[in-house]
């Protein structure tokens, strides 16, 4: 163990050899990669041994959970919300001797409601399930990889959203005769409630040890009248075993699959019955029905919603998506959230709104964006008519602060560029990745990514897993864009510069 728990401070944790650990991690998961994909599953259940016996494997966990995750503050049955230092290398004592053993606790329900006025249940594990279920996943994830269809792009490492938009625009585009296509928009009832524990365990790769910790992860998110169904909403995990249950439903029929949300595409003289009756037969091997009032066939010249975008084909057999009238509208709701409330002055409305806008604009930065709703022109106007009033009408200082609420983002329709087929980033091929992922940022991000040649300033490691970017500004002045001042760092490595920055002042006075 490194350290002493009795002398634990947060340095302690902060100069652990992060760098090292995620190098380690990733020579074993990139083994364990390439020997399911050789057909040598014995040998990767042995390296799956070795991830979870990893020191490294368990310290990363740690701070997954409890530093990197969005979910990092949502308390589980115990109710805590956060641990000390001490208590996180408690914990990866503790993982060390029982992660072969792991026995989860019960699991904390949150209610969340959906469109339709029914509400999902959440069940959220306690922060010490969470690290072992992300050990987990550590060992899982590279051997299902291996396995998994190149057509499913939900919830996986290196694919995203767009990669599903972009093949569907390969499929009904002009060139592929889209106009004449149709699409059965499929809705599995309940899908994460009732899928069969016993089509997850039969497909897991996995050592008996953490197979068993599987098995009780599964029951003990278990619902009342289907104690063998069900995966956790809320676990770190259940989004994988949700993909490995799934996998294999997409060679029934051309399709786009995002987790749960699928589109299977019919060419003129394909039969939708029958290509129904297959999916139906799969899902029930599964323990999973189809939603027939939400399952539909439509012509693609009429749309649908899909991913947050409407996808249409035009009249004369253009492809076009555009923004979801639901998305768009629930942009619209947080923004007169921000607009409107009474304890925000301008510059701080200002500031909220522009991640918000951003993060909207970056999504759909490969959509048709033309039209007053998505040029936000309404909300512009609402926006700089507040800002005017409470700036005392100071138009000078009213614009400046539009500029910085709205921010610019450009967009370029169809043209993300899609994931080479069954490529995956624990294939070792770093530069393919760095350089993907480079690209999936927009702005100053993606500058900086180019002039760093795809590594982060901070730790010098290659930018390509699934850690999150930030643009840190290397003098603290926000407002200072000088490509000097820019740097792109690891999510983690940026929270851990600005600790750095914060205990110096301290120490000095200055706080």
């Amino acid at each position: 163990m490194i350290g002493h728990t009795n002398q634990i401070s947060s340095e302690s944790w902060e100069f652990l050899p992060w760098k090292k650990f995620q190098v380690n991690l990733f020579r074993l998961q990139k083994r364990v990669y390439k020997a399911v994909r050789a057909g040598d599953k014995a040998k990767a259940r042995s390296l799956q041994k070795l991830i979870l016996r990893s020191q490294a494997a368990r310290f990363l966990a740690i701070r997954q959970v409890t530093q990197l995750n969005n979910g990092k503050k949502t308390a589980g049955i115990d109710g805590k919300l956060a641990l000390t230092f001490k208590e996180r290398f408690e914990l990866e004592e503790k993982l060390r001797l029982e992660a072969n053993e792991w026995k989860h606790k019960g699991l904390r329900e949150i209610p969340i409601p959906k469109k339709d006025g029914t509400k999902r249940i959440l069940k959220v594990p306690t922060i010490s399930d969470r690290a072992w279920q992300c050990l987990a996943k550590y060992a899982l994830e590279p051997a299902h990889e291996a396995t998994f269809h190149a057509r499913s792009y939900g919830f996986r490492t290196g694919r995203s959203t767009h990669d599903a938009q972009k093949v569907l625009f390969h499929n009904l585009n002009s060139q592929s005769n889209g106009i004449q296509k149709r699409v059965i928009e499929l809705d599995i009832k309940k899908c994460f409630d009732r899928i069969s524990h016993s089509s997850i365990m039969e497909n897991l790769i996995a050592p008996s040890g953490l197979k068993l910790g599987i098995f009780r992860c599964l029951k003990a998110g278990t619902n009342v009248g289907f104690p063998k169904q069900g995966t956790p909403q809320g676990g770190v995990a259940s989004p994988l075993l949700a993909n490995i249950a799934l996998n294999g439903i997409e060679n029934i029929h051309t399709s786009v699959r995002y987790a749960d949300d699928m589109v299977i595409i019919l060419k003129p003289k394909d039969n939708a019955n029958k290509i129904l009756e297959k999916v139906k037969e799969f899902l029930a091997a599964r323990g999973m029905e189809i939603s027939e009032h939400k399952t539909k066939l439509t012509a693609t010249t009429d749309g649908f919603d899909f991913l947050g975008w409407n996808f249409r084909v035009q009249k004369n057999g253009k492809f076009r998506s555009r923004p979801s009238v639901d998305n768009f509208q629930a942009l619209r709701k947080k923004v007169k959230t921000i607009i409107n409330c009474s304890n925000y002055g301008a510059t701080t409305k200002a500031d909220k709104l522009a991640p918000v806008v951003r993060g909207w604009k970056n999504y759909h930065r490969y959509c048709k964006m033309d039209g007053a709703r998505n040029n936000l022109n309404f909300i512009r106007k609402r926006a700089f008519k507040v800002f005017n009033k409470e700036t005392k009408q100071n138009r000078y200082t009213s614009k400046k602060l539009l500029k910085q609420a709205f921010p610019s983002v450009p967009y370029s329709e169809n043209r993300f560029v899609n994931v080479k087929g069954k490529k995956s980033p624990y294939d070792g091929d770093l530069i393919y990745w760095s350089k993907r992922n480079s690209k999936l940022y927009g702005g100053e991000t993606s500058k900086a990514l180019k002039r760093q040649h795809h590594s982060c300033a901070t730790c010098k490691l290659k930018l390509a897993g699934n850690e999150r970017v930030h643009l840190h500004h290397v003098d603290g002045n926000h407002n200072n864009w000088s490509h000097d001042n820019l740097v792109a760092v690891h999510e983690s490595c940026h929270d851990y510069t600005h600790m750095s920055k914060s205990r110096k002042l301290k120490v000095s006075g200055a706080v």
